[in-house]
């Protein structure tokens, strides 16, 4: 029996249910890490720090209140990527009823490769490209007429957001394999239109990262290639799945007898 749709304050309520877990786990976990919010925020701004010293400068708060709120917004980065297998959880929880069962049954991979591929892209960016970001940007005072000074509170904002991006840049491969595995988008298609995917990743890339164009060209360049990765891994599902499809045709009962033929 085929099932029917559900009304759509049905679809609210579970959402509403989805986004209450998935908002009570960040909180949770971002209450815990409050007690170790220093020594957070001295781990994600390791990298400036290391350029600051090599300069001789140091980090600065100007505000009273700069730092309690510095430290809470590192705490709340840190219960987010936390808390994202729940939230992958509840996000594959919420759109699986729309798919077949075989696809439903990928909810464990699809939980785990959405929160590898998060923390690889994040651990990436930070020992990857973090100490050459700032390293350039603070390279701007060979004159020794202008002293760099960073405050804590934008330094860290600029090291989050390119954390984030690089996590979330990193997900390509599930969401290219997504719009594959629901037929909204044929691999075919996806490969057809790579000339303007990169065109699209470079602007993405441009708006996730500060306006300079390295951290924008080495967000880009991994984008691209887990873009062809996701596209190859469609294709071998869209070829896996045609090949069940026709078998399934190909086991089509035979047409009635006709009935000259019976009276035969």
């Amino acid at each position: 029996m085929p099932d029917e749709p559900a009304p759509i304050t049905e679809h609210l309520a579970e959402l509403r249910n989805r986004l209450f877990w998935t908002l009570g786990t960040l909180l949770i976990f971002s209450v815990a890490a409050f007690s170790f919010a220093e020594e957070i925020f001295l781990f994600l701004l390791d990298p400036v720090i290391e350029v600051m010293t090599e300069r001789g400068s140091k980090l600065q708060a100007i505000s009273p209140t700069e730092t309690f709120f510095t430290y809470l917004k590192a705490s709340l980065l840190a219960g987010f990527m936390a808390s994202l297998p729940v939230t992958f959880w509840q996000i594959w929880a919420f759109v699986s009823p729309g798919l077949y069962l075989q696809e439903r049954r990928a909810v464990i991979p699809f939980v785990l490769a959405s929160s590898l591929l998060f923390a690889g892209g994040a651990i990436f960016g930070y020992t990857q490209v973090f100490p050459i970001v700032f390293d350039f940007l603070s390279g701007f005072d060979t004159s020794g007429l202008i002293e760099q000074s960073w405050t804590m509170s934008l330094a860290f904002s600029t090291t989050a957001r390119l954390f984030l991006a690089f996590g979330v840049a990193f997900e390509l491969p599930v969401l290219v394999f997504f719009l594959a595995v629901t037929g909204i988008v044929s691999a075919r298609r996806l490969w057809l239109g790579t000339p303007y995917a990169v065109l699209g990743i470079f602007v993405v890339a441009a708006v996730l990262t500060p306006p300079d164009f390295v951290s924008q060209v080495l967000l880009a360049i991994p984008m691209l290639i887990l873009y062809l990765l996701g596209v190859g891994v469609a294709w071998i599902f869209d070829a896996e799945r045609r090949q069940k499809r026709d078998q399934a045709e190909g086991e089509e009962p035979s047409l009635p007898v006709d009935s000259d033929d019976q009276s035969e």
